[in-house]
């Protein structure tokens, strides 16, 4: 049986967004999403156990600090599954700027929970490491799967948990204009925490997103870009306004940001149809289909913004182990 394995996993950005947690502890969300893979961002996690201590290294650096705290208590989930008290090495690289608001603790944690758990010698069901996944980061629940996934909030730890959903034909894409990709001021988990007990408006953004969370699975099912479109612009504008509400105010927008989204409206004008979408970071994700991948991407090119990438939909993740 292996005592090392390696993973990759996608990061993913959701249409219908996860901002705001009923249970901090085991991370169950206030609402549930739904999100798209990306085949451009990716984190490969190689863990080997039999060590006396954990250590942990992404890009080079070893990770200090609270950030190789939450390595240690993520492995100590898997120790507990495993029924094992040896320390691991973990060594990650990134292809997604960390902590910039592109999904990066998705398909690292997505990626952790794959690798540590096969290199432990745990056969999880893909549903069973969602969980495991989502217990490192929510949002890496969805980067156990490829292309369109929903992300059940569920009233517990076993009904909280991801899984694929059919993509009938929508051919999507996504374009990210990259407006900064430096560390964010505040992280996501703070400003979640500070959304959800300060902003009057974050009760109304749960209540909205469960409707928009229906009506996108209906859209999705039905092949209706338009709809899947609308849907995620509006998600994704009403949670950074319950994030406004708050206090202080949370705001990751830059001028740029800004600049990005007037132009996302003025593309729709002349008939190229997209959408934009951020989570908390400056930088603007947009959704289009396939055959308008390209123009978008020119268009924002154009505009000034000098790192723009391309993404299709991505695999779900991938383990390989040394005794295979």
């Amino acid at each position: 049986m292996s005592e090392r394995a390696t993973a990759v996993a996608h990061s993913n950005i959701a249409l219908i967004k996860y901002w705001g947690k009923r249970d901090e502890g085991i991370a169950l969300p206030a609402t549930s999403s739904v999100s798209l893979t990306l085949d451009a961002y990716s984190t490969r996690t190689t863990v080997e156990w039999g060590r006396d201590t954990d250590t942990a290294e992404l890009d080079g650096a070893p990770l200090a600090g609270e950030a190789g705290a939450r390595v240690t208590r993520f492995l100590d989930l898997v120790r507990s599954l495993a029924g094992r008290s040896d320390g691991a090495s973990v060594i990650s690289r990134n292809t997604v700027p960390t902590a910039a608001g592109l999904a990066s603790s998705a398909s690292g944690f997505a990626a952790l929970a794959a690798a540590a758990s096969s290199a432990a010698g745990l056969d999880l069901a893909p549903r069973e490491l969602s969980i495991l996944a989502r217990k490192g980061s929510g949002s890496a629940a969805r980067s156990i799967f490829g292309d369109l996934a929903v992300w059940f909030a569920g009233d517990d730890d076993a009904s909280s948990f991801a899984e694929p959903v059919t993509d009938p034909g929508l051919d999507l894409a996504m374009v990210v204009a990259v407006v900064d990709a430096g560390v964010k001021t505040i992280s996501s988990r703070a400003a979640m925490r500070l959304t959800a007990e300060t902003s009057p408006y974050f009760p109304a953004w749960v209540d909205a997103s469960r409707t928009d969370f229906t009506d996108m699975l209906a859209a999705i099912a039905a092949s209706d870009f338009t709809r899947v479109g609308e849907l995620t612009e509006s998600n994704a504008m009403r949670m950074h306004a319950s994030m406004l509400g708050a206090t202080p105010p949370v705001s990751y927008w830059q001028p740029d940001s800004v600049r990005v989204l007037h132009l996302v409206r003025d593309l729709r004008s002349t008939g190229i149809e997209c959408y934009a979408t951020m989570d908390a970071g400056p930088n603007v994700k947009i959704l289009c289909q396939r055959r308008r991948m390209e123009s978008v991407r020119d268009a924002v090119t154009a505009a000034g913004i000098t790192r723009v990438t391309t993404s299709l939909p991505g695999p779900g993740v991938a383990v390989s182990r040394d005794d295979e």
